[in-house]
């Protein structure tokens, strides 16, 4: 019933298992990739004509997740998969780039690509898997694929590398690197690294590649099997004639359009250039599918004048050396209620960052195949249509926002402190308000700024650079610093960004099947040069991070308790930690460990609520005076709250030295007091005094209440005559005291002895002897 074909190999100390004729098979191909326990369907798709008028590829790549792959259920009100998460927007981009250039220039076709994580290990990361099922199933489909391609994750730890390491593996290693390539050439490089040197990053692409070359060759096994019959593709038109007279019409026009520095006159001669061709088309009355050959013509006669000029004369479109770096202007503190900002300029390219300093609760929570977890570092890029002078959605951002954002994410990410070191939730936002170059870096520059200027301690100062490449034939040049039109026209984007001790993000898109270690030790080196440049240009504006944060951005403060002390300071039903933030408006956030942070901007609320929590898991000191509050007032004293979270009795007889009749005579509930600690009793019973202190100035007082005189001794009472046993005696109250207890009478509730203020709690003990109960 299946004609089923697999193929494996042992790769990276896990099986790699490729399957096809067994599922969805009315696909034009579909391959089942299997890694360890990791599962990736891939199904691909094209379309067998073309659509009137259609001068474009449209390949779509979509990359899905499943979350019974793990044994989760989605959380959310909404208990099934829906829109792309970041995550998934940056795989199928991941996929998309290294196998979008292997197609012919000229097929058209609409081309699907579906890749769903069916099983999920929990140990390497399935973007690897999945890309290997694309590249396996567009092989097979019979599409005019110049492939196949691998791809491979490399860690580095300790001097070694390691093939596709455990997620867990890459956190605690200082390089997260992918690597896509066919069997002759790298096509892409996209990487984290902690300040790692050129040598070390390039090591890790050949490293990649060779393992990468295993992949290829199982693929190729597998399309032996199964491959379908390859496209007849129609013969292109030989378009010699029209180029020629392209050439002699606007062939000049477009050399002097090149010269102009400017990028708004440059668009503007091209334009006129371009419709002068159109209206030559017109005149000859050709027909839809010659005049958009002519315009695709068009494009290739400006891509043949720019390169030409680079490769024979150095000579770059505004001018520049080609390792030039374009002026640079750095301002920070650019806007006045942020808690950090900065203006980044790079010739035409302008990105206005701000970075927001927030507290946990402001965390972002994401819900993976993984888990929830939570990310305290975001930074979020957005490329409106003004910024290149163009007309055109205003909106959510697209995939394009999402990757550049990813991209200076992973720039900035490994200068970051610690949680501990900086317990705040991180936002950079960067608004692109210029662009002619690469936006991704200007925001990596003014994303380092604005947070330096917002007092994040980073480890040093990040800044990028985008380099571009011409290649004909063995003749090259590496272009620093590229503009948009160098980019387009040119064979490579290689953006690397890092600090002065090295590389914390690489990312490479090549064009051209060509790319040779030798070229990219070149581009590395050059790319440092104008790194260093560009750090020092922002060192203008401010070259360390400020010592204090901005007057608008909360503070926080962290107090670690003992764990047994944690349900105090919450409280039943999180009653007292409601309490405290309710009375000082400050934030409190505790977690297992009992570390307790509380936020506020303003100083005065977080010093309220660091004493209230102090008072609550703090043990007073015998001897010490305090601050404190009369809570309540009883017939035989006061009760006092001090240290925020502690209660204790004065006496009627600990208010002054002289007699005192009533408590309300001396205090009011709510009333300011200060106290001194006089006993504490085994469970934790506070007793205090107000007499014995200052209360204007909280200084102790001598203790000026005369000693009491010794009693003098009953004497002999006699004998107890016929008053009998004790047990014919009447019923005493509970509560009594001190004294001869054989030899007294019935004693109230809360007895004790007058001297010594009573006995212990149950019985009176703490509040001692009401005034209107008298001695023998």
């Amino acid at each position: 019933m299946f004609d089923v074909k697999t193929v494996e190999i042992e790769w990276g100390g896990k099986t790699l298992k490729l399957e096809t004729g067994r599922i969805a098979r009315q696909a034009d191909a579909a391959v089942l990739a299997t890694y360890g326990e990791t599962v990736v369907l891939c199904a691909v798709t094209a379309a067998k004509s073309v659509k009137d008028g259609q001068d474009f590829f449209p390949l779509t790549v979509h990359y899905q997740e499943k979350y019974s792959a793990a044994g989760r259920i989605p959380g959310g009100f909404f208990k099934r998969e829906r829109g792309a998460t970041e995550k998934e927007t940056l795989t199928s981009r991941l996929i998309d780039r290294p196998v979008r250039p292997l197609f012919p220039e000229g097929f058209y076709n609409e081309i699907n690509v579906i890749a769903q994580v069916l099983s999920f290990d929990g140990e390497s990361e399935p973007d690897i898997v999945a890309m290997i099922a694309a590249s396996a199933a567009l092989t097979l489909s019979g599409v005019p694929f110049m492939g196949p391609i691998g791809a491979a994750r490399v860690g580095y730890k300790d001097g070694e590398y390691s093939l596709n390491p455990s997620m867990d593996e890459v956190k605690s290693g200082d390089l997260d690197l992918v690597v896509a390539a066919t069997y002759d050439a790298v096509m892409m490089v996209e990487s984290e690294a902690k300040e790692l040197s050129e040598d070390v990053m390039l090591g890790g692409v050949v490293f990649a590649h060779n393992e990468i070359k295993k992949v290829v060759d199982a693929i190729i096994d597998l399309a032996e099997k199964a491959a379908k019959d390859p496209w007849t593709i129609a013969a292109q038109d030989d378009l010699g004639d029209l180029k020629k007279k392209l050439k002699t019409l606007i062939g000049k026009d477009i050399a002097a359009a090149y010269k102009l520095t400017d990028k708004s006159a440059r668009s503007n001669a091209l334009n006129a250039a371009r419709d002068k061709a159109k209206a030559s088309f017109a005149e000859q009355g050709l027909s839809p599918q010659a005049v958009m050959a002519g315009i695709k013509l068009t494009k290739k006669l400006e891509a043949e004048i720019v390169r030409g000029a680079i490769l024979k004369d150095g000579q770059r479109i505004d001018g520049r050396k080609t390792t030039e770096i374009r002026p640079i202007e750095a301002i920070v503190g650019f806007l006045p209620r942020t808690h950090g900002s900065a203006l980044f300029t790079r010739g035409e390219t302008q990105s206005i960052c701000t970075t927001t300093l927030g507290t946990k609760d402001a965390e972002q929570m994401i819900d993976g195949l993984t888990g929830l977890s939570y990310e305290r570092f975001l930074l979020h890029y957005n490329f409106p249509p003004y910024s290149v002078g163009e007309v055109g959605r205003f909106g959510a951002p697209g995939r394009r926002e999402v990757g550049h954002g990813k991209l200076a994410w992973r720039a900035l990410h490994p200068v970051l402190p610690t949680k501990d070191e900086f317990p705040y939730t991180i936002r950079v936002l960067s608004d692109i308000t210029e662009s002619n170059g690469s936006s991704s870096m200007a925001t990596v520059c003014g994303g380092s700024l604005s947070m330096m200027d917002a007092g994040v301690p980073l480890a040093r100062p990040v800044s990028g650079i985008a380099m571009g490449l011409i290649l004909e034939g063995k003749d090259f040049t590496v272009l620093s610093d590229i503009l948009g039109d160098e980019d387009h026209l040119g064979d490579m984007d290689f953006k690397v960004a890092g600090t002065s001790e090295g590389i914390t993000t690489m990312q490479m898109d090549i064009k051209v099947a060509g790319i040779t270690e030798e070229i990219m030790r070149v581009a590395l080196a050059q790319a440092k040069d104008g790194r260093t440049h560009i750090l020092g240009e922002m060192a203008k504006a401010l070259d360390s991070t400020r010592t204090e944060l901005s007057a608008h951005a909360p503070r926080i403060e962290s107090i670690q308790i003992d764990k047994s002390k944690i349900r105090d300071v919450i409280g039943t039903g999180g009653k007292v930690i409601r309490e405290i933030v309710a009375e000082t408006g400050a934030k409190v956030d505790i977690d297992d460990e009992g570390l307790i942070k509380i936020s506020s901007s303003d100083i005065a609320q977080i010093e309220a609520a660091k004493k209230w929590i102090l008072g609550i898991v703090q043990e007073a000191e015998v001897g010490k005076i305090y601050d404190g509050k009369v809570v309540n007032i009883v017939d035989f004293g006061a009760f006092v709250n001090f240290m925020g979270g502690k209660d204790g009795l004065v006496h009627v007889s600990e208010m002054r030295n002289e007699r005192v009749e009533k408590p309300t005579d001396v205090v009011s509930e709510g009333q300011d007091v200060k106290v001194k600690v006089l006993e504490i009793d085994p469970r934790g019973k506070v007793r205090l005094s107000m007499r014995v202190v200052d209360q204007e100035t909280g200084a102790e007082l001598e203790d000026t209440r005369p000693a009491r005189e010794p009693r003098e001794g009953r004497g002999d009472r006699g004998d107890r005559g016929d008053r009998g046993p004790r047990g014919d005696r009447g019923p005493r109250r509970d509560g009594g005291g001190g004294g001869d207890r054989n030899r007294r009478g019935p004693r109230r509730d809360g007895g004790g002895s007058a001297g010594n203020g009573g006995g212990n709690d149950d019985d009176g003990g703490d509040i001692g002897l009401p005034s209107f109960i008298t001695q023998d």
